[in-house]
């Protein structure tokens, strides 16, 4: 196993691809924290699993939007655990719906900015000094492909994106000193619930219905014509958290089965 006797908090574990990223640091031998924000029930089954794999789990209630909640997170984990080697910012929305700027509620792009960016600035942030003093950590950040490339309808979405990429990068630039290195994913589509909401939300928009959209999209990935399985995904993270880079900070991997190389 190649994190035998870490420990890893994941945000917004409790179901999709951070549930697969728990349960696969859970098989590679880590401890980890389920990190979720209401559905307590779900990260109980996450970390049910966790703990059948042989790893010791725990369900952590937290906003990530939120410094107090945040940093209690931090510290119950550090309480339970005893320490933190690798944190995964994988909380994040598509708040609303898939909708053009113009429609856009202020209040909808606040949200999914105060999710998906600063949110990762706070989980980093609180989690960075333990870090720091034990010279060693890996924090793993959740971008998109959209981060990179806008897609109609998804601009606000994809701004969030974009500058968790950025964020990495000076993230990378401030923790190498301290041998903490930071690194970001870039999945496409994935077969989870958020995925199959953006398919169905963008019908009233493009005139197909959300299996058109969804089959638009396979037969554009060059690998296999098929959208990911989160588990595909999460042995991405696995490996960015192990000894196997060592030498890897501040890169973005696509992980799309070719899409964004259209």
């Amino acid at each position: 196993m190649k994190l035998e006797g870490k420990v890893a908090i994941v945000t917004g574990g409790s179901r999709g691809l951070g549930r697969a990223i728990a349960l696969r640091l859970a098989r590679e031998g880590c401890d980890v924290a389920v990190n979720y924000r209401t559905n307590r029930q779900a990260a109980d089954e996450v970390v049910k699993e966790i703990k059948s794999i042989g790893r010791k789990g725990i369900a952590v209630m937290a906003d990530v939007a939120n410094a107090g909640e945040v940093d209690r997170m931090i510290k119950t984990s550090l309480k339970e655990l005893g320490k933190v080697d690798i944190l995964v910012n994988n909380a994040g929305i598509e708040a609303g719906e898939p909708c053009p700027l113009v429609n856009l509620a202020e209040e909808d792009w606040d949200t999914m900015f105060d999710i998906n960016v600063k949110g990762v600035f706070l989980c980093s942030k609180a989690v960075a000094p333990h870090m720091i003093s034990r010279k060693s950590g890996a924090i793993i950040n959740t971008s998109s492909t959209l981060g990179k490339t806008a897609s109609i309808y998804l601009a606000a979405y994809s701004a969030t994106k974009a500058a968790v990429v950025v964020l990495t990068q000076g993230m990378a630039l401030e923790l190498a000193p301290h041998n903490i290195r930071v690194n970001a994913i870039c999945p496409g589509g994935m077969d989870t619930d958020m995925t199959e909401y953006e398919f169905s939300a963008l019908e009233k928009y493009v005139g197909k219905t959300s299996d058109e959209i969804k089959k638009g999209y396979e037969s554009s990935v060059p690998l296999g014509h098929r959208i990911a399985k989160p588990e595909e995904i999460a042995g991405a993270v696995a490996f960015l958290a192990s000894d196997d880079a060592t030498y890897i900070t501040g890169v973005t991997i696509n992980l799309s089965g070719g899409f964004d190389l259209h």
